[in-house]
C-alpha cells in the first residue's frame, strides 16, 4: 500500500434531510424522514404558521430516502418502507423529497471542494473522492480547511476520511459522523479498523456479510486473519483474494477525475400492485412517459444507446429483465419506447406489476455517431 498517498472521502451528513432543514429550521434536532408524495408537503395557515405529516398518518408503498439522525437513533433508516418506520418513530416528521434541491446542493459543494483541491471523483449525489497528494498543506488543517468552505458555501455539515486510499478512507469518513474529521496511518489500520464489523468495508453485502458469519468472521480483524485459501474455497478466487486484501488495507485504486457512464436507467414503484388488463392505460402512461424521461436524460448528458432494457417486479417481488442490442445507437423516446416494447414482450404478464423500469446501456457519446437511426417495433402489449 503506497503511502504516500493522501486520499480523502467526503461525505454529506444526511445530505437530503439537511437540505430540508435549510428550508425548515425549525425541525432542527427533531427526528425527520424524507420520503413519500407531495401530498406530505407541510401545510401554511392563515397565521403562517406550518402543520406538518406525521410518519403514522402515512398510507402506502413509499420507503424513506433518508432520515436525521435524530430518526435514525430510533431505528428509521433510508430504503425501509415508511409504514413499517411508522411504528418505530409514529411521530417523526414526515416530507417529500426535492431532488431538485438537492441535486443544485450536490453542484455547489462539489465545485466548492474543487476550488480547494480539483482532483475529485464523482461518486454520487453526497459523496467525493478527493486526492490530496500534492497539495502542499498539512492533511489536518486541508480537511479542516475543506469543510469550513463547504459549510460556508451551503450552510451544511460533511464527514472527511483521510488516509492512503480509497478503501480506508471510505470506512474512515463514517467513523466520526457528523461533522467529523478522521485521519487514518497505515500503522493504524490494526487498532482503529480491525475491531469494526467485516460489513464496514465497502463492498462486502448483506449476502457476503452472512457467509462470512456463518465462517465465524465478524469483524475485520478475523476477516485478515482467515487463511487466503479459506475465502477464496467459499468465495472464489478473484473475491476471495480482495476480502483477504480489504482487511488488510490494501487497495491501489486510483482517485478517477472523469468516466463514461455504462447505463443510464429510469424506473417508478406503484403505490399499488397494477393489473396488465384492467390498468392497462395507467401502465402504458407510465411505460412511455420513463422512455422519454429516460430519452431526456441522455440527450442531457449527450449520448446514444445500443442496447435497451426493461425491469419489472410483480407482486411477488419476483424480478424479470430483458435486453435488446439494436444494430443503430438511438436516443429519441419514441425509438426507445419500441425497442423497449420489444423487450416487454418477451416478459410474462400473467402477474400485477408492482415496479416497471427502462433502462439505456452500451452508451455511446453522440459526438461520435455520423448518424441516429429510429428504431421500430411493434404496439406495446398493454394496448
Amino acid at each position: 500500500m503506497p503511502s504516500s498517498r493522501r486520499i480523502a472521502h467526503l461525505d454529506m451528513d444526511a445530505f437530503f434531510a439537511s437540505v430540508e432543514l435549510l428550508s425548515y429550521p425549525e425541525l432542527k434536532g427533531h427526528p425527520v424522514v424524507v420520503g413519500g408524495r407531495s401530498t406530505e408537503a407541510p401545510t401554511v395557515n392563515a397565521q403562517g404558521v406550518r402543520t406538518y405529516a406525521r410518519l403514522r398518518d402515512y398510507v402506502g408503498r413509499g420507503v424513506i430516502t433518508t432520515s436525521t439522525y435524530e430518526a435514525r437513533a430510533m431505528g428509521v433508516f433510508s430504503g425501509m418502507g415508511l409504514m413499517k418506520s411508522a411504528a418505530l418513530a409514529p411521530e417523526a416528521i414526515l416530507l417529500p423529497a426535492n431532488f431538485e434541491a438537492y441535486r443544485h446542493y450536490s453542484r455547489l459543494f462539489k465545485a466548492t471542494v474543487a476550488s480547494i483541491a480539483p482532483l475529485i471523483e464523482d461518486r454520487g449525489i453526497d459523496e467525493i473522492y478527493i486526492d490530496l497528494t500534492d497539495i502542499e498543506e498539512e492533511t489536518e488543517p486541508l480537511a479542516i480547511r475543506i469543510k469550513e468552505a463547504v459549510s460556508q458555501a451551503t450552510g451544511l455539515s460533511c464527514s472527511i476520511g483521510v488516509s492512503p486510499n480509497k478503501l480506508l478512507s471510505k470506512i474512515c469518513s463514517d467513523l466520526d459522523k457528523p461533522n467529523g474529521v478522521t485521519i487514518l496511518k497505515p500503522a493504524e489500520i490494526s487498532t482503529r479498523i480491525w475491531p469494526l464489523a467485516a460489513k464496514k468495508i465497502n463492498g462486502i453485502g448483506p449476502k457476503a456479510n452472512e457467509k462470512l458469519a456463518q465462517l465465524g468472521i465478524h469483524s475485520i480483524g478475523e476477516l485478515a486473519k482467515a487463511a487466503p485459501e479459506i475465502l477464496i474455497e467459499h468465495f472464489g478466487r478473484s473475491t476471495g483474494q480482495w476480502l483477504h486484501q480489504a482487511a488488510h488495507g490494501v487497495d491501489d485504486r486510483p482517485v478517477v477525475t472523469s468516466s463514461e457512464p455504462k447505463s443510464l436507467s429510469r424506473e417508478t414503484t406503484f403505490e399499488r400492485d397494477l393489473h396488465v388488463k384492467q390498468d392497462r392505460t395507467r401502465l402504458s402512461k407510465v411505460f412511455t412517459d420513463l422512455c422519454h424521461r429516460l430519452a431526456d436524460d441522455l440527450a442531457r448528458k449527450g449520448y446514444a444507446a445500443k442496447t435497451i432494457g426493461i425491469k419489472v417486479k410483480y407482486a411477488d417481488f419476483q424480478v424479470i429483465t430483458r435486453d435488446l442490442t439494436i444494430p443503430a445507437a438511438i436516443h429519441d423516446g419514441a425509438s426507445i419506447r419500441n425497442a423497449a416494447t420489444e423487450c416487454l414482450r418477451r416478459v410474462p404478464l400473467e402477474q400485477r406489476i408492482r415496479l416497471l423500469g427502462v433502462r439505456a446501456g452500451s452508451l455511446l457519446p453522440l459526438s461520435s455517431l455520423d448518424h441516429l437511426a429510429p428504431f421500430h417495433q411493434p404496439d406495446l402489449p398493454f394496448e
